[in-house]
């Protein structure tokens, strides 16, 4: 999958999403129902009931992008926590379009070093 730019944040829309919607109405529920900003440039991820198509929308300069995937056999591993959004980073994204849970039991976290001089 193409990912935008670096400093790009993910949002799972947790929960079940109508995919009738396009992009008129999965920016409004951006916007009201979970208070983001759909023009920030951010991946915002939504999911079906049946949890085999994914719907990635996120603005682009000049316009809205909308990403779509259909499984034809399995399912994605969808999250079933409690929170409405639940941010990751663009590696979990990748984890999940392949077919793996986000929170790997094995992945190592990522560690930040600063130089202080």
């Amino acid at each position: 999958m193409f990912f935008p730019e670096t400093g790009v944040k993910v949002y799972l829309v947790l929960g079940k999403t109508d995919m009738r919607k396009a992009v008129n109405g999965l920016s409004i529920m951006i916007s009201e129902h979970i208070g983001k900003d759909p023009f920030s440039g951010h991946l915002f991820v939504f999911c079906n009931r049946r949890r085999n198509i994914l719907k990635i929308l996120y603005w682009d300069r000049n316009g809205f992008c909308l990403w779509y995937k259909r499984l034809e056999k399995e399912l994605f591993r969808w999250p079933q926590d409690t929170e409405e959004v639940l941010e990751i980073g663009t590696r979990e994204l990748s984890w999940l379009l392949e077919g793996l849970e986000i929170k790997q039991q094995r992945a190592y976290e990522s560690e930040r070093y600063e130089i202080i001089s």
